[in-house]
């Protein structure tokens, strides 16, 4: 698997009335990270000419984070895509290597010119996976149960 990470922290705008990072920030951050992602790994042709939007959300709130505190976020793809849509995976990992937030989300590529769903070529994912001998991911998604 080919992952990607970013640290972020919980300002004071993020904390809700219950003294922790909103869901909706949590939410936000899922696209942070993975908006990161692409335009870490993808090559500028791909940026140019495609974009992705999210189709699904599966969130697990599994411990808060409050004011100040901070977590490394990864994200990763864990499988092929099936058509124009794949599904990509998150931890956020908090300083005790507790894991607040796991997530599955699903993208689905569109063309930015016209604004239609195109299927996911392997070369337009092949930045994002890394594939064992036997074709299989070496990392396989994680439960959200």
């Amino acid at each position: 698997m080919k992952d990607f990470t970013l640290s972020l922290t919980a300002t004071p705008d993020a904390i809700d009335e219950l003294g922790h990072v909103n869901n909706a920030v949590w939410v936000q951050w899922i696209q942070q990270v993975a908006t990161g992602h692409w335009d870490a790994a993808a090559p500028q042709a791909h940026k140019d000419a495609y974009i992705w939007v999210v189709v699904r959300h599966e969130i697990d709130y599994l411990r808060a984070l409050g004011p100040g505190e901070t977590v490394i976020a990864r994200t990763w793809v864990a499988d092929k895509p099936h058509g124009a849509k794949f599904d990509r995976f998150m931890e956020f990992t908090g300083a005790d290597g507790r894991v607040h937030v796991r997530a599955r989300t699903v993208w689905a590529l569109l063309d930015k010119a016209s604004g239609r769903p195109l299927r996911v070529s392997d070369e337009i994912v092949a930045p994002f996976l890394d594939s064992d001998p036997a074709g299989g991911s070496m990392d396989k998604a994680p439960s959200l149960r």
